[in-house]
């Protein structure tokens, strides 16, 4: 924070105020928001700090610490500035004004800690930062949960990505020491303790630092693999809107008028649910061994049913059951990135020095770890 202080004063004279917002993991439920399923978020110990002050001109105008770069924008829809880091800004004042709301031009600096690439959403805390903010700053009456939709509405209108909420939820909602079961479909959560150090376990984010360019859009397709099953079931069971609605038996009734590759992703889509909320019930007795175990399967379904997973990842999980890791499996989209790993502390390491040995030696690229501590979400620094 210091840091950022001396430079917002270098480039715009008299303090502002200092906001900030985390990253995210998410321990189980992948792929299951728009199934209208569950995910269990944690905010984490990195994110994005930024120094904000009002300017009284016509213009707002942001620099990028970690990039180097300064944007300068207005507050109307033709004013969208070039660069993409700024259009998050931009985005989130337009939809702010759109939901009915003034706001002022102001000048600001920000920075982070977020590993980019490893799934930890830097952008949802970028959003966050400035929605938690311009609504403090100016008294505008939002509720939490407004400024995430606020963030995902950023996403989609302004940057091109077609994002579930979980990630601006996470790091607009995050509180130490808990995880956060949403459930999509109603928009509803609660609180989940999650101290996993008590317990005797680390949590670690092994980053494979690959990320294969996909052709076409994966994502879009499963997720239409998903709608189309629902769609079959719907025939005779109209009371089915996502596919966590559905029952198994009712998902194998219309095995013949879909493809397999639709039912197996379905199939996927609907145990996820069931997953997650064991590992939930799990790890609100403290058995970290069964969510583990959870936790696993979900790798096996991305890998083999949802198909989203890779070798690299599948060799960072082979390696985590190896070293009697107790759950680990791809965190995120898939196709690259991360796994997400809870290590008995007496195995932690052994499994971080035998990974990255082990990757460097079949990929010849180095992978990164990543500690994981649950944190507090936006928040207002000074």
């Amino acid at each position: 924070m210091e840091n950022i202080r001396k430079i917002f004063a270098e480039k715009f004279g008299s303090p502002g105020s200092v906001y900030a917002s985390p990253g995210r993991i998410n321990i189980i439920g992948e792929h299951t928001d728009y199934n209208g399923g569950f995910v269990l978020p944690g905010a984490v110990d990195k994110g994005m700090v930024a120094e904000i002050k009002f300017n009284g001109l016509e213009k707002c105008r942001v620099y990028s610490i970690d990039l180097n770069e300064y944007s300068e924008f207005g507050l109307e829809e033709q004013d969208a500035p070039k660069e993409h880091w700024a259009k998050y800004i931009f985005g989130v004042c337009r939809e702010i004004i759109k939901r009915g709301k003034s706001i002022k031009c102001f000048d600001s600096a920000f920075a982070g800690d977020v590993p980019l690439g490893a799934g930890m959403s830097s952008s949802a805390a970028l959003e966050s930062t400035y929605a938690f903010a311009l609504n403090d700053m100016l008294d505008l009456g939002f509720e939490k949960m407004e400024l995430a939709k606020i963030g995902q509405a950023t996403e989609h209108n302004y940057v091109g990505v077609k994002c579930g909420i979980m990630d601006q939820f996470a790091s607009i909602h995050g509180k130490a020491g808990h995880l956060m079961r949403l459930d999509c479909k109603s928009g509803e959560f609660e609180y989940v303790p999650f101290d996993p150090e008590a317990h005797g376990y680390k949590v670690c984010l092994v980053d494979t630092c690959v990320k294969h360019a996909l052709v076409g859009s994966p994502y879009n397709r499963r997720r239409e693999s998903c709608e189309r099953v629902v769609k079959a079931i719907q025939a005779k069971h109209p009371e089915v809107e996502f596919m966590r609605d559905a029952e198994y038996e009712w998902i194998d009734e219309v095995i013949g008028q879909v493809t397999t590759e639709d039912y197996i992703r379905a199939l996927y889509a609907r145990q996820e649910v069931d997953r997650l909320l064991e590992a939930c019930t799990a790890m609100e007795k403290g058995d970290y061994e069964l969510a583990g175990r959870r936790m696993y399967g979900t790798h096996i379904g991305m890998q083999v049913l949802y198909e989203v997973s890779c070798e690299e990842l599948d060799f960072v999980n082979e390696v985590a059951k190896e070293c009697g890791v107790t759950g680990s499996r791809v965190m995120g989209g898939g196709f690259g990135g991360c796994t997400i790993n809870i290590v008995p502390v007496d195995k932690y390491d052994n499994f971080i020095s035998t990974v990255q040995a082990k990757y460097r030696e079949k990929f010849g690229i180095n992978c990164k770890i990543y500690p994981v501590v649950i944190s507090d979400g936006a928040r207002k620094l000074a």
